[in-house]
C-alpha cells in the first residue's frame, strides 16, 4: 500500500508520530493500525528514542474507526468487529502503555471514538482550546472500545463516564482539564511548541525511571494496596541500580544539574 498513513521522525530523543489521513480527519483503517504499531515497535526498540510525541494532521486529532473501511454488504455477513479491536485497536493501546518511554498526545482538534482513546492512553496529554473529545460509539450502537471503558472511569468518575459514553456528548478541552482527563490546555497556535518542548524535556531525563513509574501506574488498576506496596518495592529496588539513580544523588549532592542517560 502506498499510503503513509503514519509519518515518524527523530530528533533530539524524541520520536514525533503524525496520524497523517486528514481528508478523514485521521480515522483509521487496519492498515493504518499496523503502520502505527510499527512504528511505536520501532521507537520501543531504538535506544535514541527517549519520548513520544503523537498528534494528528489537520483538523484534527484523529476521528477514530474509518466507517468507510468497514463492508456492511459482505454475502458472508456482517463484519466482526471484535476482530477489528484484536487486530488495529488492542494492539496499538498495548504498544502505548507497555512503551518504557513517556508518550505525549498534542491533541490539536477534535478526537472521537477510538481516536479519544488512543489519545487518554497517552501519559501526558495537551489539547489546543479548541479541541474536544467525544465518546461516539453509541450513535453507531457499538460500545467504547481502545481502552475507553478502562480509562475514561478513572479519569472522570463512573458517573460522568456512564454519561459520556451514553450521551455521546462533545467535552471541549477545558472541561476535559477541569475533569482531569487530560493534563493542560494550550491555545492552538502554541499547542506544538509546547508539545514538543515537553517531549524535548522528558527525553532528558531519567527513562528508566518512567518505564519503571509506567509499570506501577498499570499495575495499580488491578492491585489492593498491599499488592501494590509489594509492587512498588520491587520497582524501587530495580530503580536504585541505574545510572540515573546514581547521577542524580551525585548531582543533588554536588548541587548541579543531572545528566541522566536514560539507564
Amino acid at each position: 500500500m502506498s499510503e503513509t498513513a503514519i509519518l515518524h521522525e527523530v530528533a533530539n530523543g524524541v520520536m514525533r508520530i503524525t496520524l497523517n489521513r486528514p481528508d478523514v480527519l485521521n480515522s483509521f483503517h487496519l492498515a493504518m493500525g499496523r503502520q502505527l504499531q510499527a512504528v511505536l515497535d520501532l521507537a520501543a526498540g531504538d535506544r535514541a528514542v527517549r519520548a513520544v510525541l503523537i498528534t494528528g494532521a489537520g483538523r484534527a486529532f484523529c476521528a477514530g474507526q474509518d466507517l468507510g473501511s468497514v463492508s456492511l454488504d459482505d454475502p458472508a455477513g456482517l463484519p466482526d468487529l471484535g476482530d477489528v479491536v484484536r487486530e488495529l485497536w488492542n494492539p496499538v493501546i498495548r504498544r502505548i502503555r507497555e512503551l518504557e518511554k513517556p508518550v505525549v498526545a498534542a491533541v490539536n482538534g477534535v478526537a472521537a471514538g477510538a481516536g479519544a482513546n488512543v489519545a487518554l492512553a497517552c501519559d501526558i496529554v495537551l489539547a489546543a482550546r479548541n479541541a474536544s473529545f467525544i465518546q461516539a460509539f453509541s450513535k453507531l450502537g457499538i460500545i467504547p472500545d481502545s481502552g475507553g471503558t478502562f480509562f475514561l472511569p478513572r479519569l472522570v468518575g463512573t458517573a460522568r463516564d456512564t454519561a459520556l459514553m451514553f450521551l455521546a456528548e462533545k467535552v471541549p478541552a477545558a472541561q476535559a482539564a477541569e475533569w482531569g482527563m487530560i493534563w493542560r490546555v494550550c491555545e492552538p497556535e502554541a499547542l506544538m511548541a509546547e508539545a514538543e518542548a515537553l517531549a524535548l524535556q522528558l527525553a532528558t531525563q531519567p527513562t528508566r525511571g518512567f518505564a519503571l513509574t509506567k509499570q506501577a501506574i498499570n499495575a495499580s488498576m488491578t492491585r489492593d494496596i498491599v499488592a501494590q506496596l509489594g509492587e512498588e518495592e520491587r520497582l524501587q529496588r530495580e530503580a536504585g541500580r541505574t545510572y540515573d539513580f546514581v547521577e542524580g544523588v551525585k548531582a543533588f549532592l554536588e548541587k548541579r544539574t543531572p545528566e541522566f542517560r536514560g539507564e
